[in-house]
């Protein structure tokens, strides 16, 4: 076995255990790489120290990672659940409208349609979202990074 410190565009850093370098690359090369951070298929190498295999050791099988086919390509399933938040964030990032501080006054105003429905998001204290949640006005609190901090 040999591990080898990866890291995405992203700058996130992670492990990687390969049975050789040639497995590295060929796992590389089939598009069954990604960050567990975010998801990113670009994934280099960097530099790492060898560690001396003993000669009481023997050889040792890689693990099996139970796999997931998404998009025609497989992923491991011990990363799925950062990938899938991932995609549902960039998904509301893509398709709502940002009202900033406003947020909880706009979905008041949208749930009792004084205004016309469109989709939107923005910041709302714990407090506001809790009231906006005991009125009926259906929200969901999102982990979203800041602007410019996003893949």
């Amino acid at each position: 076995m040999i591990v080898f410190e990866l890291i995405c565009p992203k700058q996130h850093r992670f492990e990687g255990w390969f049975s050789s370098s040639v497995d590295f690359e060929s796992q590389k090369g089939r598009g069954m790489l990604s960050c567990p951070s975010c998801g990113h298929a670009e994934i280099k190498k960097l530099p790492t120290a060898k560690i001396r295999k003993s000669e009481s050791a023997g050889a040792v099988r890689p693990a099996e990672v139970p796999v997931n086919t998404q998009g025609g390509r497989q992923v491991p399933v011990a990363t799925m659940p950062q990938v899938t938040l991932n995609q549902l964030i960039d998904y509301v990032m893509a398709n709502t409208e940002d009202v900033g501080k406003e947020f909880a006054e706009q979905a008041r105003r949208i749930h009792r349609e004084e205004v016309p429905y469109r989709n939107i998001r923005g910041v709302a204290s714990a407090e506001e979202t809790e009231a906006l949640i005991d009125e009926g006005v259906p929200v969901m609190p999102l982990p979203v990074p800041p602007k410019g901090d996003w893949h």
